[in-house]
């Protein structure tokens, strides 16, 4: 992440291969989180509970990668545990 760019803020949109939106706000859960989680996931989180959506988060003090699916968020993924998750769920 480029801190102070137009696209730090917000997320992105993917569909069918192609980046549909960014920038875009999305809603956050009510869901009480621990307290190093932030804005970020909370909204990671909120949009799978009102959509199909599969959000990718990346923490940007951590660095970790998260994904939120149906209303859960996962735990820190490593590269080849990301890509078993995306390859089980959009193929």
């Amino acid at each position: 992440f480029f801190s102070h760019t137009a696209l730090h803020d917000g997320g992105v949109i993917i569909e069918n291969n192609r980046v549909r939106a960014a920038g875009c706000v999305f809603p956050l859960t009510s869901k009480p989180l621990p307290g190093n989680l932030g804005t970020r996931h909370r909204a990671a989180i909120g949009v799978t509970e009102v959509s199909d959506a599969i959000s990718i988060v990346v923490s940007e003090e951590r660095g970790q990668v998260t994904v939120a699916q149906n209303g859960r968020l996962s735990n820190p993924l490593t590269r080849e545990r990301l890509e078993k998750i995306l390859t089980n769920a959009l193929l």
